[in-house]
């Protein structure tokens, strides 16, 4: 079963295409990294996956549907770019956050049992039961972000979207943070995300896609580091440096 499928995908504002002819497919259980330069259409070309953009050509399913039809929303978690900036200023519960993914499965409002705890084995899984009842404007970044996780754990998501979701968090959280996403994933979730630093993408994706508004490279990782998209796609060359630890990192390369 395929998650995510793109076919000839542009989108464009006015005359000038931010996403060109993007052709892409995403099988459920994988975890594929988005990668590319500043201004590239990473974010554009996230949102086209959700169907929160349609294409100006070309079509996007979701779990074989018309993205911009789809309308089981308990199956689809999204973390956007902003949104622990955002909860810095939500007036909210980790709790409350975390029912939040229990939504979509209560049309009329009533948590049963089974709502409550699906919320406390999420909270358990990305390990902040214990900051259920503080405010998530009091938390780190790190912590913030591992309350959306929950609240896609809770909504008991089949695929989580996520958009540079580390910018704000120090080395250590960063690490951790993607060693969560590596094991919602070995559990069998479909993990998208965008991410600006390559190195580690390549050291913890299943897939990698690389994008300057036409796909340069989608395949293996270790075919990645060693192909010439890094150069095509970001206009200079570029290598992955692998380190202990399975971080990573790109660096420019110099003459000898």
């Amino acid at each position: 079963m395929t998650a995510v499928s793109l076919s000839d995908v542009t989108f464009s504002y006015g005359d000038v295409p931010v996403v060109d002819g993007v052709s892409l497919d995403v099988p459920e259980g994988e975890f594929l990294g988005l990668v590319g330069p500043n201004g590239s259409g990473k974010s554009t070309l996230l949102t086209l996956m959700l169907g929160l953009q349609r294409p100006t050509r070309g079509e996007v399913r979701l779990f074989d549907r018309p993205a911009h039809e789809f309308s089981d929303g308990e199956r689809v978690a999204y973390v956007a770019q902003d949104a622990t900036d955002a909860a810095r200023d939500m007036p909210v519960t980790v709790r409350e956050v975390v029912r939040m993914g229990r939504y979509p499965r209560n049309l009329f409002g009533r948590f049963s049992a089974a709502d409550r705890e699906a919320v406390a084995a999420a909270l358990d899984r990305v390990d902040i039961a214990d900051l259920a009842d503080r405010r998530v404007g009091a938390l780190s970044g790190g912590q913030r972000q591992r309350v959306f996780v929950a609240r896609a754990l809770a909504a008991e998501a089949d695929l989580l979207a996520l958009d540079e979701p580390t910018v704000a968090l120090d080395a250590e959280s960063r690490a951790a943070f993607y060693d969560l996403l590596g094991d919602l994933n070995e559990r069998g979730m479909t993990v998208v995300l965008v991410e600006h630093d390559i190195g580690v993408v390549t050291a913890r994706a299943s897939r990698i896609a690389c994008l300057n508004k036409r796909l340069y490279f989608h395949g293996d990782p270790d075919d990645f580091a060693d192909s010439d998209a890094l150069a095509a796609a970001y206009g200079a060359n570029q290598r992955v440096l692998d380190h202990d630890h399975g971080h990573a990192h790109t660096e420019p390369e110099r003459d000898p």
